[in-house]
């Protein structure tokens, strides 16, 4: 059976138009090499306890073939009735050893196997939080989503079991062979049958095993970034009518993944069987050169007997190091898209750089989420301190990715956006957030207390604070009627926020950072139109003095404002004052008169003429 279709493990996921494509790297192998010798040398003292206590359990286990050969060829030869009761005590005292060593050496590689684990999940969790936004962005969910789930679980089945029990094999292969060999060297040879078509079988697999599970993996993150971007873009694919372009996509997604399963089984099923048949080779072996060698006098009853059992022992941890060597390449595949996000260049930054002062200004700015196809196209902007301006334009405008470039989570294409003569985006992301802050329609609510989730923005705040800033967003009413007030547990598993409260505490966040510039993409737009305007109102006391850049969709924010810029097609297409743009008549007016018409605006302030009949 021939590989599927070559699908590269990083190739992006099927897309709508203008959407980011995942760019997340895999590590290679020597990367994976290198952070297994890390974490070999991070957790020296814990594999060398589990070596350690299997080997005595091992060690225990060989006593038992002896016995038992020796008790064989007693009966052959004449032995005695304390005799045989001494060799029981011996053999049931191995037993107990071997039992007891075994169940410690196995808790212990557990134990290992989550400390393991659990550094791995903290490395991974760290590297995802320090990667620059713009890059999680172009990403797309679907890929980090399926190595912060599938992978991580794919991988914690590895460690915690393919890890030990591999150790545990091969201490004990080791051990059972040397004892074999000690018995009788002759019939150690006996194993050699078994190598070549175990080699071969295993080269065959392994060449091919690797680079199939990584595709295989792929294919899966390919599934689910096509059904969470055709999710997230659940309007924009039902107002285009994209569904059956969609579904379509999908299924050529889901189709390739099943492919690459169906060829990793294909492996399987020649690999096992192929091993499982070379086991036979050594027994027959050991049994036919021992046969012909006790007849000979060249060996005795009891180091044939013995002989026999340690190859039967001696199958088991060969059987086990290769069968979860195999679970093994599952983990490495994971192991190698974990690693990946420890590929992503940090962005260049300059340490020494300060903002001389508020003034933010954008310059012939031009950006694209995939190369060749810009949003921006040559975008000039200039925001004095204190400014208010509202960002309006159709969908798919190129609103909200000026505002992200303004709030320095892009770097641009070409061109610059400074603030105080500094490039944003050679700031380093701490101190980006010291000056200017992004508030959007998307918000999370950790799992803790409420002021917990208050306090990420300003750990040191006092309680007093917190509430002055709730207060301000309209928020102190339900906050107070929480069960717990202030220590009440929100998020997954608490107390459930709803849509409004939930933005509102993002933007109590807000208030507490305080920052001297905000961006606020649409930060409003879960409330209703009394609510929203109620709220954008209460924050205006607390805004006073800031520079606010709002790109909105109710155009009532336009119509407070100092000055409206109006993106179409990812140009400016017209910027000045709320009077001064309906009087010019053109792009803005015409979206001002629909917003009216639609009953979403405010009635007109100066009365119509009448139709006339």
């Amino acid at each position: 059976m021939n590989p599927p279709e070559e699908l590269n493990p990083n190739e992006a996921a099927t897309q709508l138009p203008g959407m980011p494509a995942p760019t997340l790297p895999v590590a290679d192998g020597s990367a994976v090499r290198r952070h297994v010798r890390f974490m070999l040398g991070r957790h020296r003292r814990g594999f060398l306890i589990v070596i350690g206590l299997n080997s005595v359990a091992a060690l225990a286990a060989v006593v038992g073939p002896q016995v038992l050969g020796h008790m064989v060829e007693g009966v052959q030869t004449g032995t005695t009735l304390s005799k045989v009761n001494q060799a029981a005590a011996v053999f049931f005292v191995a037993l107990v050893v071997q039992v007891v060593f075994t169940r410690a050496a196995r808790m212990r590689a557990a134990i290992l196997g989550e400390w393991i684990l659990a550094d791995l999940r903290e490395r991974f969790i760290a590297r995802v939080i320090e990667l620059p936004p713009g890059v999680v962005e172009r990403a797309g969910t679907g890929d980090l989503v399926t190595r912060t789930t599938t992978d991580i679980d794919r991988l914690s089945w590895a460690v915690r079991l393919a890890v030990p029990e591999i150790t545990i094999a091969l201490v004990t292969a080791l051990l059972v062979l040397g004892a074999l060999a000690l018995t009788a060297p002759p019939l150690a040879l006996a194993w050699l049958l078994a190598v070549p078509p175990i080699l071969v079988a295993t080269r065959w697999y392994y060449r091919r095993a690797p680079q199939a599970y990584k595709r295989e993996m792929a294919g899966y993150s390919r599934v689910n970034s096509s059904l969470a971007e055709t999710v997230d873009a659940g309007r924009t694919v039902e107002a285009y009518q994209l569904g059956p372009a969609r579904i379509a996509r999908t299924d050529h997604a889901i189709a390739r993944w099943i492919s690459w399963e169906r060829y990793t089984l294909y492996l399987r099923s020649v690999w096992f069987p192929s091993v499982e048949c070379a086991y036979v080779l050594p027994l027959a072996g050991t049994l036919a050169l021992g046969g012909l060698m006790y007849i000979d006098g060249t060996v005795s009853l009891a180091q044939v007997t013995a002989a026999l059992l340690y190859t039967q022992m001696l199958i088991d941890p060969v059987d086990s190091v290769l069968m979860w060597y195999d679970e093994l390449q599952v983990g490495q595949a994971s192991l190698a898209r974990l690693l990946g996000v420890h590929e992503v260049p940090d962005p260049e930054v300059v340490e020494t750089a300060d903002p001389a002062n508020a003034e933010l200004a954008a310059r012939d700015v031009r950006f694209g989420y995939r190369e060749g196809r810009d949003v921006l196209h040559g975008v000039s902007l200039d925001v004095s301190p204190g400014a208010r301006i509202a960002i309006v334009g159709p969908s798919g405008a190129g609103k909200s990715t000026l505002g992200r470039l303004l709030a320095g989570l892009h770097r641009p294409g070409s061109g610059s956006v400074e603030m105080g003569g500094v490039e944003l985006a050679d700031l380093p992301p701490e101190r980006v957030r010291q000056h200017v802050a992004l508030v959007t329609q998307e918000h999370h609510v950790f799992v803790g207390t409420l002021r917990d989730n208050l306090r990420l923005a300003r750990p040191e705040a006092d309680d007093a604070a917190l509430w002055d800033a709730l207060g301000a967003v309209d928020a102190a009413d339900w906050a107070q009627g929480l069960p717990q007030a202030l220590d009440t547990v929100v998020g997954a598993g608490g107390h459930r926020l709803s849509p409004p409260q939930a933005q509102q505490l993002a933007l109590a966040r807000l208030v507490l950072a305080d920052p001297h510039t905000l961006v606020l993409d649409e930060a409003t737009s879960l409330l209703d139109p009394r609510s929203a305007r109620h709220l954008e109102r209460s924050l205006a006391a607390v805004l006073d003095g800031r520079t606010v850049i709002a790109i909105a969709h109710r155009l009532s924010t336009a119509h407070d404002a100092q000055q409206v810029v109006v993106v179409d097609d990812g140009r400016i297409a017209e910027a000045g004052s709320h009077d001064d743009l309906v009087a010019a008549d053109g792009a803005y007016a015409a979206l001002w008169r629909s917003w009216q018409d639609d009953g979403t605006g405010p009635a007109p302030e100066t009365p119509q003429e009448p139709a006339r009949r």
